[in-house]
């Protein structure tokens, strides 16, 4: 009989490409890997890893048992997700990874809640970006994703995840409060050709939106400064330093030295949405979590 936890260790080498990483996802050492491994090899009789210099890498046998064990994980997680149902058991450990401002204004209210009405529901929240957060729960490494679609600009989820919208936020244009555009009413790309932007990062899902507000300007936004979180955008706003898109949820109170004015044509919107694997979906405590976030 082939052994779960020698293969789930498999899936994990195969996945972050050593053994350490491995490891350090599956919040084990290195050495119980490797022992896990060599347990499975024995029960096969095949080589799964080999060695090449410092690391190793899957032998073929290795990965067609990766590839076939898939299959055998996602039913059996199916199985236990259908078990907990028929005993409308809201229960186990979720792993749940989300975006910084889904983290701060939607995910943390609501975990309490969940705890209070299901003792026996424990959740271990992570911190990741949106493309990191699905690639975790198509891994496997995560239960429940919380990522965000920003109007046209997509983010892929493969088929074997389910998406589920949760939530729907706006951006609001940040200016200082003595800022020309404090005054108006409403913000078109038009009125911000000439601004100077604190934006997320190129390659980020809120730069790429920025960049396609700006599509019949005939321009591309003047970026001044660069920062992961919105709350450092609102601090160099803050400090006169330029002017940021930064969304509602999860947003800081502004103070009276901000202000937040709409934008429109295009309106910044974006979707909010909980991903997790179709092998999870009769889980009451994805279910659970999934109502809390949408609640």
């Amino acid at each position: 009989m082939i052994d779960l936890a020698g293969l789930s260790s498999l899936q994990a080498v195969a996945t972050h490409g050593s053994v350490v990483g491995a490891a350090d996802a599956l919040g084990f050492t290195p050495s119980a890997v490797s022992q896990q491994v060599k347990r499975l090899e024995k029960q096969t009789g095949v080589p799964l890893l080999e060695r090449v210099g410092r690391g190793v890498i899957l032998t073929d046998h290795g990965r067609h048992l990766v590839d076939a064990g898939a299959r055998l994980l996602a039913d059996l997680e199916q199985v236990e997700s259908g078990l907990h149902q028929r005993a409308g058991a809201v229960s186990g450990h979720l792993r749940l990874t989300a975006f910084s401002t889904a983290m701060r204004g939607l995910v943390a209210p609501v975990v309490r809640d969940l705890r209070d009405a299901h003792p026996d529901l424990t959740l271990a929240l992570t911190e990741r970006e949106p493309w990191d957060t699905v690639d975790l729960v198509a891994t496997g490494q995560s239960d429940l994703g919380v990522v965000h679609r920003w109007g046209d600009v997509p983010i892929a989820i493969p088929e074997h995840l389910t998406a589920t919208v949760v939530a729907h936020d706006v951006a609001d244009v940040v200016v200082h409060v003595e800022h020309p555009l404090a005054g108006y009413a409403v913000v078109s790309p038009r009125d911000l050709v000439d601004e100077a932007w604190i934006a997320t990062p190129e390659g980020t899902i809120c730069r790429q939106w920025l960049t396609r507000m700006y599509a019949d300007t005939g321009r591309l936004p003047r970026i001044a400064h660069t920062a992961m979180e919105f709350d450092s955008h609102l601090a160099l706003v803050r400090a006169g330093l330029g002017i940021a898109l930064v969304p509602r949820l999860g947003r800081q109170p502004l103070g009276d030295q901000l202000v937040a004015v709409p934008a429109h044509d295009p309106e910044p919107t974006r979707d909010v949405i909980a991903v997790h694997r179709r092998s999870m979906a009769d889980s009451p405590a994805v279910r659970a979590v999934l109502d809390a976030l949408a609640g």
